[in-house]
């Protein structure tokens, strides 16, 4: 198993990327801390890892509060006394639309989410990943944040500084031994996907478009983005830090 003995954080696991990221994580022998402002989504999801012999704990987090982010970390290391791995997952859109029709209150929860989130995280485990001499964090960026597509402006913006804040912790943590990597994953089949399609509307014609733009002819699925991030978060990724691997399909070529 990849990640026997590990312990992971996967924000915004408790449906789509996360969930099913989660999942195969502690399919290859992580213990799983299950993070999602839902507790509902994340009490069902730690739920079925543990129906299938895995081990997991179910936390109820807003990503955009350090107090809650702190208190996940330490509700993690309580549970299974250390921490080797977080997945910084959790992330919002607003709807594929002009970018001056977009509120100000809309643009705002975006970079909370989207990006406030690695910082505060960023606070919460550097310390603990010192203390056990090392440790992995993979932030969720996008293909946005290389190929934007109209109409998403401000979440490719907030994406791209995903992309950056990536390669520039990875340079900053190096010599603690903490790896920083991204995925860029293309569009997927998640409960965010009718937001990303044209005009925020989901339609065969809506999602034909995109897939069109797609070399391999289909949206990204969940298994693919946590296949990408089990080898990434992986020993097997010892000597890779300040990548952003497109999980795309051929979309950034």
């Amino acid at each position: 198993m990849r990640l026997k003995d590990k312990v992971a954080i996967v924000t915004g696991a408790g449906s789509g990327f996360g969930e099913a990221m989660a999942k195969l994580f502690a399919q290859h022998g992580a213990s799983v801390a299950v993070a999602d402002i839902r507790k509902d989504a994340a009490d069902r999801v730690a739920s079925e890892i543990a129906a299938s012999g895995g081990q997991a704990v179910a936390v109820a987090v807003d990503v955009t509060s350090g107090q809650q982010v702190e208190a996940m970390v330490q509700a993690t290391l309580e549970r299974f006394g250390k921490l080797d791995i977080i997945v910084n997952n959790a992330g919002i859109t607003h709807k594929s639309q002009p970018m001056l029709d977009v509120d100000e209150a809309t643009f705002d929860r975006v970079f909370a989410v989207n990006v406030k989130s690695i910082f505060h995280t960023a606070k919460s485990v550097v310390p603990v990943f010192e203390r056990f001499g090392s440790g992995v964090i993979l932030n969720i960026a996008s293909t946005a944040a290389v190929r934007p597509r109209p109409g998403l402006t401000w979440y490719s913006g907030s994406k791209g500084a995903a992309s950056l804040l990536t390669k520039s912790m990875a340079v900053e943590l190096a010599p603690k031994n903490i790896r920083v990597c991204a995925l860029n994953p293309a569009m997927g089949v998640t409960p965010l996907l009718t937001d990303f399609l044209p005009g925020g509307v989901d339609t065969p014609e809506t999602r034909a478009k995109i897939i069109s733009s797609i070399p391999l002819g289909r949206f990204s699925q969940p298994e693919d983005i946590a296949q990408a991030a089990l080898f990434l978060v992986s020993d097997e990724a010892s000597f890779i830090t300040g990548v952003c691997l497109e999980v795309d399909g051929g979309r950034c070529i």
